[in-house]
This record gives C-alpha cells, sequence and structure tokens, in this order.
C-alpha cells in the first residue's frame, strides 16, 4: 500500500514528511520538528552487489552516495541552525527479517548531533526508508536504480576481480618460496645443533632455541617455526583471494544478464506497440 506521507514521531517531536516521486528517487519535503528534505532511492544488497533489493536513504535532496548537497539544503530541526548529513541502508536478510545499517550523521562541517538529535535524524530516515520498502512501485523503483548504478558497479568489479587474481597470484608465489625457505632453514638448525655437540657455546644454544625473533633475531628454531606456518598460510589466503575474484566474477555476470534482459523486455514492449 502506498502513502504519500508520514507523520513520524521522534525524540524532537513529530515530522511530517510528504513524499514525491522523481524518477527512480522518493523526495520526502519535512515538516514540524524536522525542515529539508530526505532522499530515498533504490540500491543493492549490502553484501550482493548484484541484488537490487535495498533501498537507501540520504538527508537532504540528493544522494549522498552521488552527490553533496549544498550546506544550506541539508535538513535541520526546526528550531536549529545546523544542517546535518547522513544516510542509512534498509534492506532483510535471509529470513526475511528487516536489517540497518547506519552511517552516522555530522554537520558540514564534520561534527556530530547530539544524541537526541542524532536518534531523531535516525528516526526519520528509518521511516522514509520504511515507506519506500513498502510502495506499491517499488519493482520499478529498483529496476530504474540498478540501470542508473550497474555500469559504475561493473567498473568496480572489473577492478575488484582483477585486483584478488593479483593478490591470489602473489600469494601463491610466496608459499611456492616459502618451500625452499622452509628446507633450508630446517637445514640450518641441523647444522648448528651438530656444531653444539661438537663445541657446546651459549651463542648455539641460542640460535637453536625457540625465542622471539624480538628477543634473539638469530633464533634458527623459531625461523623454522615461521616458515612451516607461512606457506600453508600463504595458500589459504590465496584460496580466498581466488573465490573472492570468483564472487566478482559472478555478480558482474549477474548484472550483465540483468542488464540485457531488461533491454529485451523493452525492445519487445517497443515491438508490441508498433504492431499496435
Amino acid at each position: 500500500m502506498t502513502s504519500a506521507s508520514l507523520i513520524i514521531d521522534t525524540p524532537a517531536g513529530l515530522v511530517r514528511a510528504a513524499a514525491g516521486r522523481e524518477a527512480d528517487t522518493v523526495v520526502f519535503e519535512l515538516g514540524g520538528a524536522m525542515r529539508g528534505s530526505v532522499h530515498v532511492t533504490g540500491t543493492h544488497h549490502p553484501r550482493h552487489w548484484d541484488q537490487f533489493t535495498a533501498v537507501r536513504a540520504c538527508l537532504g535532496p540528493v544522494s549522498a552516495f552521488q552527490a553533496t548537497a549544498p550546506d544550506d539544503a541539508l535538513p535541520r530541526l526546526a528550531h536549529g541552525r545546523t544542517g546535518y548529513r547522513g544516510s542509512l541502508i534498509l534492506y532483510r536478510d535471509h529470513d526475511g527479517r528487516l536489517q540497518v545499517t547506519a552511517y552516522p550523521a555530522e554537520s558540514a562541517v564534520g561534527h556530530g548531533p547530539s544524541p537526541k538529535t542524532a536518534a531523531t535524524l535516525t528516526a526519520v530516515l528509518r521511516a522514509c526508508a520504511q515507506q519506500v520498502e513498502q510502495r506499491d512501485d517499488l519493482p520499478e523503483i529498483l529496476a530504474l536504480s540498478r540501470e542508473r548504478d550497474a555500469p559504475a558497479l561493473l567498473r568496480f568489479l572489473t577492478w575488484s576481480i582483477a585486483h584478488h587474481q593479483t593478490q591470489a597470484a602473489r600469494y601463491e608465489r610466496k608459499a611456492r618460496a616459502a618451500v625452499p625457505a622452509c628446507r633450508a632453514a630446517v637445514a640450518a638448525w641441523w647444522t648448528v645443533a651438530r656444531w653444539f655437540l661438537a663445541s657446546p657455546h651459549p651463542v648455539l644454544l641460542l640460535m637453536l632455541a625457540d625465542l622471539p625473533h624480538s628477543v634473539f633475531p638469530g633464533s634458527l628454531a623459531r625461523t623454522v617455526d615461521v616458515q612451516q606456518w607461512w606457506g600453508p598460510y600463504c595458500l589459504a589466503e590465496a584460496a580466498s583471494e581466488n573465490d573472492r575474484a570468483h564472487n566478482a566474477q559472478a555478480e558482474a555476470d549477474s548484472l550483465h544478464a540483468q542488464q540485457r534482459a531488461r533491454r529485451t523486455g523493452r525492445r519487445r514492449v517497443l515491438v508490441s506497440k508498433l504492431r499496435e
């Protein structure tokens, strides 16, 4: 059910928010205990860059993620002079429960609001986001938001794929280098052990002891221990980086597929209208 306006109960008093749709955006004009506006649009799920299932509410007439609102256009309390920037993302988890990721509000000069003002700003942002999340035209808003953000997301995902692949290759090289380094460290320990057995000396004992490098940098036992740990660690990090690259590739492929499906749908609608 789409509601054109809201009455929001906040610590500063009642705030009226009148909604108006502008393309992929719903802008709420505020009255009562707050003045200014709130900009709400669709966005991707915080954990899934290809799934446009969330809404983002920003203090001000424009999206804080794409433009900076003029200082005099920032929302403020009815009896206050300070305008604030801030935003939150409203989304649902795998169980369908509503979740909120809030970004702290701050003034134009970077000062945080008082606890009461912060609670008021958050309450207004959340109420506006929830109203959009329940609108009948939410699917259209999300589709337009995806179309708007997809090019930038694809550029980011392309960079992310290359970055994680480069990191994986770097860790794989380190893992390969760790094998001979570990063998060399073990061989050095046994060499010093034979020296110690042939001619005991306190320095040789220190070299054989398992001491932190901060205590004795020449501890061969600690070097062996580090090298034995380092190789598997690098392999595990390489696997994690490869997984991140694969996930980014899958999300990029999904976004591309959604773009193609939307273009195909548009062509079909256009052909259908022409035939009529």
